[in-house]
């Protein structure tokens, strides 16, 4: 089994969530408990440039985090995904929900 490697880093008006590895049901949980966290009080941005594999569950996960932080008036970046994370984004059908940005400089807060 393939582990998830998820560093924080707390800024300002965010927080930086850098994910290593895998996103699925074995692993999402550790990731949903710092979304589900984070979200309540401000912005996320999630680096999934080093994600090799993401599944439903892991997007689950964004798109609970997304609806929760509309609620509180925060959003969910998604920091330069990978081909297979920016796949799995476009195959849902609501890619037009999911703020993602190729740079931090890209964030708009």
């Amino acid at each position: 089994m393939e582990k998830l490697r998820i560093l924080e880093q707390k800024h300002d008006s965010f927080v930086l969530l850098e994910l290593v590895g895998i996103v699925d049901f074995q692993t999402y949980t550790e990731f949903h408990k710092r979304v589900y966290t984070h979200i309540a009080t401000t912005n996320i941005v999630v680096d999934f440039s080093k994600v090799n594999n993401i599944s439903s569950i892991g997007l689950g996960v964004l798109l609970y985090g997304i609806e929760e932080g509309q609620k509180r008036g925060n959003r969910i970046y998604l920091l330069n995904p990978s081909d297979i994370v920016r796949l799995a984004v476009e195959s849902t059908g609501f890619a037009d929900l999911f703020s993602i940005i190729k740079s931090m400089k890209d964030i708009d807060l």
